[in-house]
């Protein structure tokens, strides 16, 4: 039986694990949905690249309430499946988002307006950076590489907030429509990047976001 800060500390890490899948069903919605009504592509596929998170933070959970009952931090199968399918949806919206900016470069569309991008971007750095401290430190404590590795995927939603609070602000500050579609590119290469790594870990050859162990990168 686990001792008492240690359960505490499983926990911490519980909460957090749901907080992350509630906070990224929120803020897909709010980004899709102010994304297409102000046609804005980089808060679009921001609002896309959360919902993806979402699959990856369910798998999360799972393993934590397994590594509670003392089953290791070594992957299931119900884990590779939520990494496939991350992975394949990752690339399947780096595809669609090369496809559209290109499709508005040629047609040099402008967004309505970018503050929504730029108000949702400020605050999701802000929730990342909380996630961020939290998840290291309780992982550190525990000694979990898979928590750790957990806290690096916070910290690539990070670099997607920063990416899509460049492009907003850069458009409203210059009225230069290209750059939301140059933001959706960066944003569509970081979601290909994801959606590799992903695969790689459910085939147990990588490490990163999600649970990654030793057993994994020996395979």
């Amino acid at each position: 039986m686990q001792d008492a800060p240690v359960e505490k500390l499983y926990r911490q890490a519980n909460l957090l694990a749901l907080f992350t899948i509630f906070y990224n069903i929120i803020e897909g919605v709010a980004s899709v949905w102010f994304g297409a009504s102000d046609e804005t592509l980089s808060l679009f596929g921001f609002g896309v690249d959360s919902f993806i998170e979402v699959v990856s933070a369910i798998g999360v959970w799972h393993m934590l309430r397994r590594i509670r009952m003392n089953e290791g931090e070594t992957r299931d199968e119900f884990e590779r499946a939520a990494l496939r399918i991350t992975g394949w949806c990752f690339h399947i919206l780096a595809g669609a988002l090369l496809l559209t900016a290109a499709v508005n470069f040629s047609l040099q569309h402008k967004p309505q307006t970018t503050v929504w991008g730029i108000i949702i971007s400020c605050l999701s750095m802000s929730f990342m950076w909380f996630l961020i401290h939290f998840k290291t430190r309780i992982g550190h404590a525990l000694g979990s590489a898979a928590l750790l590795a957990d806290a690096a995927c916070s910290k690539a939603c990070l670099y997607l907030s920063l990416v899509l609070l460049a492009a907003s602000l850069g458009y409203e500050l210059t009225g230069i429509g290209s750059l939301d579609s140059l933001g959706a590119l960066a944003i569509g290469y970081l979601a290909y990047s994801e959606g590799k790594e992903a695969l790689q870990k459910a085939r147990g050859l990588g490490c990163g976001c999600c649970s990654c162990t030793d057993s994994d990168k020996e395979r």
